[in-house]
């Protein structure tokens, strides 16, 4: 499959990583369908798009309202007959210790709610789309740091590592119908997300340019993940070792913190 002509629908599009893959698809041939909650960065990057000579349509929604995500499935499936992809790309990040979040159940619920949540209720909505047309493609974005262990990110680790297991389990039951899908294991990509730490901006990161390169390559050539080679060796420790891996990581994510907090103060 390749874009050009393909219509995909992307999900966290108004900005960061979301936006940068609609306007590379786009400038590829592909007609794209911008979902996020922000209506004004939602039309400028459509805007953008058209301009450039691409296609694009512009879906303002809070996925994690259930009403309004009917609503907009109902559009998306009246306006484009034929819809190829989902990019389940929109999230949101916490970090806290574990011990400062015993009275904060709602961070858990807020995170899981769009992260993992609203994903699987959008890829429902698509997916007997999906089933009657004979395929469909599923890109959940989700985190190197789920193939490691990492502290201080709990409630969004755990709604990602949700969402993984979703999409293995999409793929294991209608892989045969024509459904498939790709995990993309970002590691740390430099977005709005990213630098609500202010510690982060000392440390190296992905630009959301190339992160949206990820994107582009889990749409065109379909595997079964996108990730780097430290987290491909992250993840085959883990499952061979994990009393070990955690216990070695666990030093030097430490050290990695208190030099970041060094460079900020510097910087």
């Amino acid at each position: 499959m390749s874009v050009d002509g393909r219509t995909v629908v992307i999900t966290g599009a108004s900005s960061g990583i979301g936006a940068e893959a609609a306007k590379r698809l786009a400038r590829r041939g592909a007609t794209v369908c911008l979902l996020a909650r922000r209506a004004d960065e939602l039309d400028a990057v459509c805007s953008e798009i058209v301009a450039a000579g691409g296609r694009a349509r512009a879906y303002p929604v809070d996925l994690t309202d259930a009403d309004a995500t009917e609503v907009v499935v109902a559009q998306l499936l009246d306006e484009h007959p034929v819809i190829d992809v989902l990019v389940n790309n929109a999230a949101r990040s916490i970090r806290r210790p574990i011990t400062e979040s015993v009275d904060r159940m709602h961070d858990y619920e807020r995170t899981i709610s769009i992260n993992y949540l609203a994903a699987v209720r959008l890829t429902l909505g698509l997916l007997p789309r999906f089933l009657e047309q004979g395929h469909g493609h599923v890109v959940v974005s989700t985190s190197m740091s789920t193939q490691i262990p990492i502290p201080l990110f709990s409630a969004y680790l755990a709604s990602k590592s949700a969402l993984e297991s979703f999409a293995r389990s999409l793929s294991a039951e209608l892989g045969g119908h024509g459904i498939t899908t790709t995990t993309v294991h970002f590691p740390m990509v430099r977005t709005e997300m990213s630098e609500a730490t202010d510690i982060y901006a000392a440390m190296p990161m992905m630009s959301p340019y190339k992160a949206a390169g990820w994107i582009v390559r889990a749409v065109d050539a379909r595997p079964t993940r996108v990730t780097s080679l430290t987290g491909a060796a992250g993840e085959l420790g883990m499952a061979t070792l994990p009393g070990v891996v955690t216990s070695v990581t666990r030093p030097l994510f430490k050290r990695m913190d208190r030099t970041l907090a060094r460079r900020s103060r510097r910087g």
